[in-house]
């Protein structure tokens, strides 16, 4: 739930997660939007896995998100009494400060001047560099090409998908939320301020008075904080401790699958975590579209493909937004997984009303069955059979279900009609199968 700290005249929105051990104060990059950050899929994992070992707290810069609009440029003092009003207003005594990419001046800053109220500092690509106007020509080219961009394209999602989506795939759903989080995040003037003020900062004093421990965790083609200058900043801080990776880019659509945050994890709490094959119970979402070979010789391979993007952003907005994670692609289907059944059925129902509009007819099937999950993996052959076959038995605007699934959404609105005991191929004992009945 967001909330709000007072600092000085301004409200400042945060939000506190997880309950963990230790707490942590997470100081985000460049610019954010607290509700928005949960719909990009690397921001959020990454609060999920923090809140996993900590109680986390995290909050949208002056100037930008769902913080108060400011005139003229922050100081970096301003923004670093915005990290202890948002302490004190959550009840954090004493934190971890993680300061991410453009968040890590800021961070520093609080470490250096609190240190009593700091265990621990992590700066994760992030540099405190000498002046701008001290460094090469190439990165000074570089910082203008970045302020001229943002003020010609900020809106269109590729300034994000440049700082924060290394390797996010290039499909229609994805850039619409790239410009969404740019547009809710800070107005094109905002971002630019916030890119100087990074670039303006000479960091070499507050790293020389930095006292707590402290671990850089850097990337080897970061154009973005170069791993120069990250060897500098480390090489600055009395004890630091540099952790380079071959991460990809500055920030990576997987990175809940990188080794950064078993790096952080590991410094904070003293021990990394093992990553053990869990059994979980999942369930998992088969669609595909009926007919389709008719549909491509009767439309044309442009009109096809036309109508299958649309069709492809109509299922990835609705698994968005009925918290699904999409394992994998048909060719004119998809596959998910939820760790919700009721939620899993209602975004099938969704995708099933969606695609009417686009005059199509989809078939879906579910089933929730024991699965294996390592780190962010899903793997568990009988459950995905039993529901790729079940989605095989569906007519064109159907939804099918096992009958656990109906047991497990029972007392919903969500109504079912039997349709009967059903011997599926490779599958030993008959499947007890239900129909949805339309919302």
């Amino acid at each position: 739930m967001t909330r709000y700290a007072k600092s000085g005249e301004l409200s400042i929105a945060y939000e506190v997660y997880g309950d963990g051990p230790i707490d942590l104060v997470f100081v985000p990059g460049f610019v954010t939007h607290l509700d928005v950050n949960m719909d990009v899929p690397n921001i959020r994992g990454v609060i999920a896995r923090m809140s996993t070992f900590a109680r986390g707290l995290t909050f949208d810069k002056r100037g930008t998100g769902l913080s108060d609009r400011t005139a003229g440029l922050p100081t970096l003092a301003e923004r670093m009494d915005d990290i202890r009003a948002v302490m004190d207003a959550a009840g954090f005594k004493r934190a971890a400060i993680v300061g991410m990419s453009e968040g890590g001046a800021a961070a520093a800053l609080f470490a250096a001047t609190y240190p009593e109220r700091v265990s621990a500092l992590v700066l994760w690509v992030a540099a405190l560099p000498s002046p701008v106007h001290e460094r090469s020509e190439e990165r000074q080219a570089a910082v203008d090409f970045m302020d001229s961009y943002i003020g010609e394209h900020w809106g269109d999602g590729t300034s994000m998908r440049f700082l924060i989506g290394a390797g996010a795939p290039f499909e229609p759903s994805v850039d619409e939320l790239f410009s969404r989080y740019e547009r809710n995040a800070a107005t094109p003037g905002a971002a630019q301020a916030v890119l100087r003020r990074q670039l303006a900062v000479d960091g070499r004093p507050i790293a020389a008075a930095i006292t707590v421990p402290t671990l850089l965790v850097a990337h080897r083609d970061d154009v973005i904080t170069p791993i120069a200058a990250a060897r500098e900043t480390a090489a600055s801080i009395v004890g630091a401790r540099l952790e380079e990776t071959d991460s990809p880019g500055h920030w990576s659509w997987d990175i809940t699958e990188r080794a950064d945050l078993d790096l952080i994890e590991e410094f904070l709490t003293g021990s990394r975590p093992a990553r053990p094959v869990d059994r979980v119970l999942g369930t998992v979402l088969f669609t595909d579209i009926v007919g389709s070979t008719d549909l491509v010789f009767r439309l044309g391979d442009d009109r096809w493909q036309k109508l299958l993007d649309e069709h492809d952003d109509l299922v990835r907005r609705e698994m968005r937004y009925f918290h699904g994670r999409e394992l994998n692609t048909t060719g004119d289907g998809f596959i998910a997984q939820f760790d919700g059944p009721a939620r899993a059925v209602q975004c099938a129902q969704a995708i099933v009303r969606g695609a009417k509009a686009l005059e199509l007819d989809i078939r879906a099937g579910l089933h929730a069955g024991e699965c294996a999950l390592t780190g962010t993996h899903l793997a568990g052959a009988s459950t995905l059979h039993i529901g790729a076959r079940v989605a095989g038995l569906a007519g064109g605007g159907e939804v099918l279900v096992t009958r656990p699934v109906r047991d497990l959404v029972m007392g919903s609105d969500i109504s079912f009609e039997p349709r009967g005991e059903h011997q599926l191929k490779g599958v030993p004992e008959p499947v007890e199968i239900f129909s949805v009945a339309p919302a």
